[in-house]
């Protein structure tokens, strides 16, 4: 799960996303995941471009392809799925309609 985490935060990194929260859920009974991670993009382009880049490092490095995707059509909300680790990746009118 770390190599796995790694990767995702590079990605996005590698894609100037903005605001990443990493959320250890590993003490919450049932939780859906060990991790959720979140960050912001400014337009729907860098949306795409980090989902992208975090499907090839976390490919590249672990060899895992994400269970689900959804949202890429619309690019303002993309959810990724890794079963462990759940990311979102937000544009940003989005991202501050759900942290307000």
């Amino acid at each position: 799960t770390q190599k796995l985490l790694e990767a995702i935060i590079n990605g996005i990194e590698d894609k100037k996303g903005e605001d990443i929260v990493t959320l250890n859920l590993k003490q919450i009974k049932n939780a859906m995941a060990d991790y959720f991670v979140i960050c912001q993009a400014s337009n729907k382009i860098q949306v795409e471009a980090i989902v992208r880049s975090i499907e090839e490092k976390v490919y590249k490095k672990t060899k895992e392809d994400p269970r689900t995707v959804e949202g890429k059509q619309n690019a303002e909300w993309v959810l990724l799925d890794y079963f462990n680790v759940v990311v979102h990746v937000f544009l940003a009118e989005m991202f501050r309609f759900f942290v307000e």
